[in-house]
């Protein structure tokens, strides 16, 4: 029961980025979208990944590593966008 808390909560967190990061992409721009919000991502989610997986986490671990992942093609995104902003 405990995991299946976990691994729920984990799936709605997972879901909530993903449906974000599908908007910023599909709308085409990531105006207001700042830089820092994704090194700050990369790097608490870079810590909380090794964090987990030491601790042996699994719920933590993978819901960590995908945020992770998140934050890069959120961040991919946003690099993308900005320079055909500008050309």
């Amino acid at each position: 029961m405990i995991d299946a808390i976990g691994w729920t909560s984990s799936f709605i967190l997972v879901l909530m980025i993903a449906t974000q990061i599908h908007k910023q992409w599909k709308s085409g721009t990531s105006e207001g979208v700042s830089k820092w919000l994704f090194i700050g991502q990369l790097a608490a989610s870079t810590g909380f990944t090794i964090y987990s997986l030491l601790l042996r986490n699994w719920v933590f671990s993978v819901t960590n590593g995908v945020m992770l992942l998140s934050g890069v093609m959120g961040w991919a995104i946003t690099v993308r966008q900005t320079r055909r902003a500008r050309s």
